[in-house]
């Protein structure tokens, strides 16, 4: 049977109530769209799979960080004609439990991957020896060192050992200690490298920095640190921590009504300095990096209270939301939306249409997980009137 989509539906058992089925547009693709280039990566990870994979192998590629991409490419694959999906049918609802790529030659062309044999045979080597010493998190970096040429590669593999022993002694400083540490030189590594570096690993989970990182916050706070006291409250508008400064801070005294955290800076600052006398107030910078959640935990821990967050309200905003409410669900806290319900985006003088990867990312969001009433409603008025916003035109 067919869906209004196009989408093909055939059972894969002869039972009454199948639990196997797949799904494909029944035209297979042949030319490649431009896509964004994190969906480009990606899918050139998958390809060099070999095309047929289990999903969960998969969403191994893609890492925990990038889960609702992984939800989205593959979505788009599918209703593009690029790919068969094999769903098995658990606690009432399909889920996916392999996927097919689809005219691979074409895919592999498209993504500049090369098919020869004589370059594998001499990767093969060094490549097994990186895979036995590195752990999941340097994944992505091992496939991407197989995208480039060889010699590329060769001049490279140095860097990923590096990240490892980083990893393994716990390092934590800025571009400069890295570099000193990996090569014994504060500039030995090229621009050309730091980019391919950015563009395959998040480097803050690294703990690798441009500069030392800084958490922005105002509240009604007295910190307790090894050498004196640091009231927050004397912040004419608020205050920039490192995460080390808040790691050694002992204990905090002071009333916090809730805290507030803020996407867009501008508007952080506005609300930073118009702050209730209770209210404490963070920057969100963008989905949050692994030391923003770590200087944020040890807040919590000090000082603990219901959260109240603000994102853009658009796609991306109420998966920044949902990543940085962990943190409260961790400790059996509260949390709620705020500022980021359907009539905020609808008073927005200035809205910005959805493009289709906007709406992949809702249905993933939709289907991955039970929205709070406020984001349900958000997303829906997306759909419905297929468009977004900022937050800074309101807050």
């Amino acid at each position: 049977m067919s869906t209004p989509d196009s989408i093909q539906v055939e059972p894969l058992d002869e039972r009454a109530l199948t639990k196997r089925r797949k799904r494909f547009r029944l035209e297979s693709a042949s030319h490649l769209e431009p896509i964004p280039v994190e969906w480009r990566e990606l899918l050139t990870r998958w390809v060099k799979r070999g095309g047929k994979s289990r999903w969960e192998t998969l969403l191994k590629d893609a890492g925990t960080a990038s889960l609702q991409l992984a939800e989205a490419l593959r979505e788009w694959l599918l209703r593009q004609g690029w790919a068969i999906v094999i769903e098995e049918r658990k606690h009432g609802d399909w889920w996916p439990q392999s996927i097919e790529l689809r005219n691979l030659p074409q895919l592999r062309a498209a993504l500049g991957i090369s098919d020869k044999e004589e370059d594998a045979q001499r990767w093969h080597a060094l490549r097994e020896t990186l895979s036995a010493c590195c752990d999941d998190s340097l994944v992505p970096a091992l496939l991407a060192l197989d995208e480039l040429p060889v010699q590329r590669a060769l001049a490279r593999h140095d860097l990923i050992e590096a990240l490892q022993r980083w990893q393994d002694a716990q390092r934590s400083g800025t571009r400069r200690d890295f570099a000193l540490f990996a090569r014994a030189d504060t500039k030995g590594l090229s621009e050309a490298e730091w980019n391919w570096l950015e563009q395959t690993l998040d480097l803050a989970e690294f703990r690798i920095e441009r500069h030392t990182p800084l958490l922005l916050l105002s509240a009604p706070l007295t910190l307790t640190m090894p050498h004196g006291k640091f009231d927050l409250a004397s912040c004419a508008d608020f205050a920039a921590l490192t995460p080390a400064t808040l790691q050694s801070a002992a204990s905090a005294s002071g009333t916090i009504s809730r805290w507030q955290l803020v996407e867009n800076r501008t508007s952080f600052e506005r609300v930073a300095r118009q702050r209730e006398h209770d209210a404490g107030v963070i920057w969100l910078p963008g989905f949050p990096p692994g030391w923003w959640r770590n200087a944020v935990g040890q807040l919590l821990d000090l000082a603990p209270a219901p959260a109240h967050i603000a994102c853009d309200p658009d796609p991306a905003g109420i998966a920044i939301a949902l990543k940085a409410a962990e943190l409260w669900l961790q400790r059996d806290l509260a949390w709620l939306p705020w500022k980021m319900s359907a009539t905020d985006l609808a008073a927005l003088r200035v809205r910005k249409p959805l493009i289709e990867v906007d709406r992949l990312q809702l249905a993933a969001l939709r289907q991955a997980t039970a929205l709070p009433a406020p984001l349900a409603e958000l997303a829906e008025w997306m759909l419905e009137h297929g468009e977004k916003g900022e937050q800074e035109g309101y807050l």
